[in-house]
């Protein structure tokens, strides 16, 4: 139990040293994923709209 008590100070500890972002910065960012997330689901739906395609024309369905 002492363990457990002995982490959870140095976890406290630990919390104190972090340098949490500005709503704007965290918006800002989120808003960068979000988009980032966006483009890459729309390039693999167009690949795999083509190679889908390309399959289908070789197989010959």
């Amino acid at each position: 139990m002492n363990a457990l008590t002995t982490y959870l100070k140095h976890v406290r500890d630990e919390f104190q040293h972090i340098v949490w972002p500005s709503r704007e910065t965290a918006i800002a960012h989120t808003l960068v994923v979000i988009l980032i997330a966006l483009v890459i689901a729309v390039l693999v739906g167009v690949l795999d709209y083509l190679f889908g395609g390309v399959v289908s024309h070789v197989v010959g369905a």
